[in-house]
């Protein structure tokens, strides 16, 4: 993996002083490539590159790349895993021999001879801005599922691009206005959804779209060329497409395993994982393998990883988070990540990829593996949903409403009062919205009082069910899978693993999100994969003998921080900082009182407000970061100037 930056001149030539705005861009991603530094100089456009060495160590796969002619450039980030497939598919060395081995090299020529509708072919991860220097045009492009990023902003005849949303802070008089519509939704979700950043100058490019740039009229437009369609085959037995989906992990984990530095597997003790490393055992690969072992005992699953280490052997690294280690990487991880960001795995997964990159440059992990297969506690949630608003009678629903509100809280994950509060809530909802609330931080009645000045935007509610209402799928929990492809993972999955793992230059890659292996789930009829609570059943099915049938029996868990009980002891000092009124009200957003009381209600164990005030804690320092002190960057490692490449 590495990391992009660039300007593009709508209609303008770009001048010395924009040349040095992309060097300091650049330098700004130097954690995402420290093994080279490239910047390619034109008239209309400015490339510029930070290199991981992960395919073809050699100079000959220095970023950015150019043709032999100069005339087509590209800046690359990400692995297309089926490089080598379409050399050999599409006859690419027939005509001349490749000067490299890396796969930047395969996308140029396969641009170059079949033209831009061909990246329609790749396979894996990627973001990159590719100039046709001839045709007088850019393409930014990102992957099909969003797993690489993407942002552009545009500004004075110029159109931004970069990889962090940081970089584009090196520009002078850069608008830090707030996107307080996405940061509203970020109360709910603990992420902003879809295109929307913290800034509202700054946009994300979605998975499976371009931007299409004509460098001399100027004119800019953004075009969907990939969309994922659940179309399930009635037809296919489970027998059949167990042997297939087994195939298509096979075949996507040998992929994904072929770089020229050294790569290891998360491991979490949940099924994903542990089906990767089972894979990886059957072939004979023995991989370093990195565990978090939480210290708190209902967010711990070391019991779990170590049926997997005793089965597997493979090299394995135990990292153990305490409270200790979340404030004393609360700053330097926010600085890294760049946008609010509420998810309770960021900072242990900040901890891990630390200890990965003293051993390996790649890590494989399971992210993906809960979309395609249905397995998320949400969607089980959905099937009890349907027979409790066909069976239990409103009134009977009312009276277990008041009697489950009543229930004292409790701190422990998933704990049954939790479940229950959420579900029961929840049920009441459309299909969509109740998705969203059993997941919610604040509930829209909690933010109305705590962002009095944002209540005439929209609901986060009305947000998931237009996305919903747009969705094509016949199967309603194929609908389900679908928005949480084009949010959940894209927006926090994604955004976790990306920052977290470049802040220490690791590249991440996803077995389950080759297009072969979501194309095969999205074929299958959703009963294959949840049957009322019966979940992955063509997963487990497909997995069988690959790995300890204790590991496939076992329930969703998902990283996550112990957020609710830590904040009455080793985060309390921390958060009463933070949650003070001059930290409060010089964000703008949120009222003082309103956060005062959750705080006191989550103290004094009236009400569990954990995942709310996390999210109000990670905006906080987030604002303090880069907006008010804007002092984020005495976190990061510096960079040295890009080498320079001009063009003839």
């Amino acid at each position: 993996m590495c990391g992009i930056a660039g300007i593009l001149g709508l209609g303008r030539d770009l001048t010395e002083q924009d040349a040095g705005h992309a060097r300091a861009m650049t330098s700004l991603l130097a954690h995402r490539g420290p093994d080279g530094s490239g910047l390619f100089l034109d008239t209309r456009a400015l490339l510029g590159n930070a290199r991981l060495k992960v395919t073809d160590l050699s100079d000959s796969a220095a970023l950015p790349m150019a043709s032999e002619d100069f005339s087509r450039v590209i800046a690359y980030n990400g692995a297309a895993t089926n490089s080598e497939a379409l050399k050999e598919e599409l006859r690419l060395t027939q005509r001349r021999p490749f000067r490299s081995g890396s796969d930047t090299e395969t996308v140029l020529r396969l641009y170059e001879e079949h033209g831009i509708e061909a990246m329609r072919r790749l396979s894996g991860m990627f973001a990159f801005c590719l100039l046709d220097r001839r045709a007088r045009k850019a393409w930014l492009v990102r992957d099909f599922f969003g797993q690489r990023p993407l942002f552009y902003a545009r500004k004075n005849g110029r159109l931004y691009f970069a990889s962090e949303i940081k970089a584009f802070l090196e520009i002078p008089d850069f608008d830090c206005g707030l996107d307080v519509e996405g940061l509203r939704h970020f109360f709910t979700l603990a992420y902003i959804p879809g295109e929307r950043t913290p800034f509202r100058c700054i946009q994300e490019l979605p998975g499976g779209h371009r931007l299409v740039v004509d460098l001399d009229s100027g004119e800019v437009r953004q075009e969907e060329y990939y969309q994922l369609r659940f179309t399930p085959d009635a037809s296919i037995d489970e027998e059949t497409a167990a042997r297939r989906l087994r195939s298509a992990l096979e075949i996507s984990m040998e992929r994904n395993l072929r770089t020229d530095a050294p790569a290891g597997l998360t491991l979490s003790g949940g099924v994903d994982t542990s089906c990767l490393l089972g894979l990886a055992k059957a072939r004979g690969k023995r991989l370093h393998t990195f565990s978090i072992r939480m210290q708190e005992p209902s967010f711990d699953e070391t019991r779990y990883q170590r049926i997997m280490t005793d089965f597997a052997r493979p090299i394995h690294h135990e990292v153990q988070v305490s409270q200790e280690d979340v404030v004393e990487n609360l700053l330097c991880h926010a600085a890294y990540m760049d946008e609010p960001s509420g998810d309770g795995g960021n900072i242990p997964f900040f901890l891990l990829a630390r200890e990965a990159s003293k051993h390996v440059k790649v890590l494989l992990t399971g992210e993906g593996g809960d979309e395609i297969f249905n397995a998320y506690e949400t969607h089980r949630a959905y099937n009890v949903r349907r027979a409790y608003r066909r069976w239990v009678p409103a009134p009977v629903r009312a009276a277990l409403r008041a009697g489950v509100r009543a229930l004292p809280s409790s701190y422990e994950k998933l704990s049954l009062d939790f479940r229950l509060k959420r579900f029961c809530e929840g049920a009441e909802l459309g299909v969509p919205e109740s998705h969203a609330f059993w997941r919610h931080a604040f509930t829209e009645e909690q933010k109305q009082r705590l962002l009095p000045g944002l209540n005439h935007l929209p609901d986060t509610g009305r947000f998931f069910r237009d996305a919903y209402d747009r969705l094509e799928c016949a199967e309603e929990l194929d609908r389900l899978a679908l928005l949480d492809l084009r949010y959940y993972f894209i927006d926090d999955l994604m955004v976790k693993n990306d920052r977290m793992l470049m802040a220490h230059s690791v590249e991440g890659r996803y077995p389950y999100m080759d297009r072969s292996v979501v194309e095969l789930a999205a074929s299958l009829p959703p009963s294959m994969k949840l049957r009322g609570l019966d979940g992955r059943r063509i997963q487990k099915r497909a997995m069988r003998g690959l790995v300890p049938d204790a590991i496939l029996r076992r329930t969703n868990m998902g990283l996550e921080m112990p957020y609710s009980p830590w904040f009455l002891s080793g985060l309390r000092e921390t958060a009463s900082r933070c949650f003070s009124r001059e930290h409060v009200e010089r964000s703008g957003l949120m009222d003082f009182e309103t956060l005062d009381l959750f705080w006191k209600e989550h103290l004094s164990g009236r009400k569990d407000h954990g995942r709310g005030l996390w999210c109000a804690l990670s905006f906080l320092i987030w604002f303090d970061l880069f907006v008010y002190e804007k002092d984020y960057k005495r976190y990061l490692r510096p960079g040295p100037a890009p080498k320079e490449l001009r063009a003839p």
